[in-house]
């Protein structure tokens, strides 16, 4: 069964908490890399280990939060095989998801309430990259050194 990575900084704690019910609920199989409380902490510190597990495969698949979604957005896509996309809405999930091939899903914590951060991640799971057109271009985000 694929894993789901888990990050949250303090500010996203609780509703990282809510999503690991929603994903148990779902049957689905996590790796929570923090934060563990709602003590102020830095989002790198649980945002590189949760990019790195993407990155080798240890997890298929991502889920941050922080306050704006920003820190963790910012963060995640320094790695080169992460395509993190920050989703305030089901359609922008979708769009990342089918057009841009999103590995992690980056959420705004204090601008959502439960329900509409559900939706969001029933929609970002559950979206196929569309290839085609697409791939071409996602081929090119990665940073040839």
């Amino acid at each position: 069964m694929e894993k789901i990575g888990l990050a949250s900084d303090h500010a996203g704690f609780d509703m990282k908490e809510h999503i690991k019910k929603l994903l148990t609920a779902y049957g689905m199989e996590y790796i929570d890399f923090g934060t563990c409380s709602t003590s102020s902490c830095d989002y790198p510190d649980y945002a590189h280990p949760l990019a790195s597990a993407v990155e080798t495969g240890e997890c298929s698949q991502g889920i941050a939060v922080c306050g704006s979604g920003q820190g963790m957005n910012m963060t995640l896509n320094k790695h080169q095989g992460i395509r993190a996309a920050l989703c305030w809405s089901k359609e922008i999930a979708a769009l990342a998801r089918q057009h841009n091939n999103a590995n992690i899903l980056v959420l705004p914590g204090r601008f959502l309430s439960e329900s509409e951060a559900d939706d969001i991640i029933r929609t970002f799971l559950n979206t196929p990259f569309e290839g085609g057109r697409h791939e071409n271009r996602v081929s090119k985000i990665p940073v040839c050194l």
